[in-house]
């Protein structure tokens, strides 16, 4: 699944619904329908790959619908301890966000919804079409169902961190009047979502071959599984899913933590789900990306993380934003010696790789390109900013986005065994393989294990789209924003435009 496969589905939208209805004995001779596609495994392969290539726009940027600029990375990142808005360079909500202002009529709330629940949208498509008249094999039927189950709990759990009680949407909608959805308690989202993943984790298979690299397993099913019930502190079962995929698993530390974030080594041995991106497809436009934008036939199938990321304004080589940065206190964070922070950012004194339409740029970093004096060097360096990784262009790179790695496992293992009164030797073990890939020693004898899982989880995982979440799932917003924390912050406003047209019927979260 390397290319992503687009996929459309012919629908009558809401502005000709009538016209649609008076006319429903017509078929139309140019497109595919609902009625006509659903037939083959292949066919619901591409249809399964469309609600993947739902998470592939988080990172988007569209001049149309909202007008989108890499929105998640705002709501998951540089809001976060981890890293800032550049005070120069980047946009005024990305600066407002990293001042803890948050409005429900801001982009990045309607961008994630509208993404998140498009892609339940098209995996309830799949579960809905399985039962209709088609050529699959009862395996076909029992595959496809456990993956669209998978990605529906994916989904669903990522409403659940971001906005706290969103809807459950377990079905196709047809009805008009039916579309707008109550807000789910968090006992339903978590009974739906881990009963998703249960059925995903004995549908799926434990591997696929490799024409179909990069979809879920249930290898990765039995991992969410252990995940969400870290978020549910169900420690018991927490320890016996994540325990499983440890002893039992495919999973392992790469031996170098860059292995991670290369774009030759995607989906490697400690890849658990990653996003893929494929190209050079089309003329790669940044400003066009394939789901929210009419000129979806020549959309990027690429990911604008150096457009963002890599430093940016007036006399910077590469032309790129300079947008997002680390923050000192995640320099501050690392110990001396600790190998990965050449691999996390860029300091004064380092050689510095971008790339544009002309190629590579390598020069030494300068400190005044930043606002903190440190630009982001995750998922770039020499080894990334290449042509087989970049569109001719320079806009857009093709190296996947890893979402959930082997190492988050680990330590999620060691905070369900800490929490749950379970075995702290093993704990204490998960940590050290973590650190010790690093360069560091074992934990100091006497260490309070849950502040050292804490730690490592910060430095280990940094600037992936997990430490805002732990701050609020940890109750520590008052720790590491001090004043400037509000306790409305431990969930995201519901995006007003969709509180507008569900008539009443989703409760706006407090404080919004």
């Amino acid at each position: 699944m390397k290319s992503k496969i687009q996929f459309i589905v012919a629908i009558c939208s809401l502005g000709v619904l009538f016209s649609c209805a008076d006319q429903l004995d017509l078929q139309p001779l140019d497109r595919l329908t609902t009625d006509t596609f659903y037939k083959t495994r292949s066919d619901f392969d591409g249809a399964i790959f469309a609600s993947y290539s739902s998470i592939q726009d988080f990172w988007g940027t569209s001049t149309e619908t909202l007008s989108e600029r890499g929105e998640f990375w705002k709501i998951s990142t540089v809001i976060s301890d981890d890293v800032a808005a550049d005070d120069v360079t980047s946009d005024q909500i990305s600066r407002d966000i990293d001042a803890l202002q948050i409005r429900a009529a801001d982009v990045p709330y309607a961008a994630a919804y509208t993404q998140i629940y498009e892609g339940i949208y098209r995996a309830n498509i799949v579960l809905d079409r399985l039962d209709a008249e088609n050529e699959l094999t009862d395996d076909d039927k029992t595959v496809l169902s456990a993956e669209a189950k998978f990605l529906r709990a994916w989904f669903h759990f990522q409403a659940m961190k971001l906005f706290g009680t969103p809807p459950l949407a377990l079905g196709v909608i047809l009805g008009i009047n039916e579309q707008a959805l109550p807000n789910a308690t968090r006992e339903e989202l978590f009974a739906a979502i881990l009963s998703d993943f249960t059925d995903a984790e004995a549908g799926l298979p434990e591997v696929w071959d490799s024409g179909n690299t990069g979809r879920v397993t249930s290898w990765a099913a039995t991992s969410y599984l252990g995940k969400v019930n870290v978020w549910k502190e169900d420690w018991p079962a927490a320890i016996t899913s994540l325990g499983n995929v440890v002893d039992n698993g495919p999973y392992m530390l790469m031996p170098n933590y860059e292995d991670n974030f290369n774009f030759d080594t995607e989906n490697n041995a400690e890849s658990i789900f990653e996003i893929q991106f494929g190209g050079p497809f089309s003329d790669d436009n940044l400003w066009v990306f394939d789901d929210t934008h009419s000129e979806d036939f020549k959309a990027t199938q690429g990911i604008a993380r150096s457009y963002y990321w890599d430093a940016g304004g007036n006399g910077v080589p590469g032309g790129k934003n300079g947008w997002f940065i680390p923050t000192q206190d995640l320099l501050d964070a690392y110990e001396p010696g600790d190998l990965r922070i050449p691999f996390v950012m860029y300091q004064d004194g380092d050689m510095y790789y971008t790339y544009d339409a002309g190629g590579q740029i390598e020069v030494p970093y300068d400190a005044t390109w930043s606002s903190t004096s440190l630009t982001s060097s995750k998922y770039q360096g020499a080894h990334n900013t290449v042509p087989g990784n970049r569109a001719p262009n320079g806009q857009s790179e093709f190296n996947n986005e890893r979402w959930f790695r082997f190492a988050e496992l680990k330590l999620l293992y060691a905070e369900a065994l800490i929490e749950g009164g379970g075995d702290l030797g093993i704990a204490e073990q998960q940590i050290n393989d973590i650190r010790n890939r690093a360069g560091l020693g074992d934990i100091a004898v006497g260490t309070d294990l849950l502040t050292a899982m804490r730690q490592e989880k910060r430095v280990e995982l940094a600037m992936e789209p997990h430490r805002w979440f732990d701050i609020t799932r940890w109750g520590i917003g008052p720790e590491v924003f001090e004043a400037n924390w509000n306790e409305r912050l431990n969930v995201f406003p519901f995006p007003l435009t969709e509180i507008e047209r569900s008539g009443g019927l989703l409760i706006q979260n407090n404080g919004y």
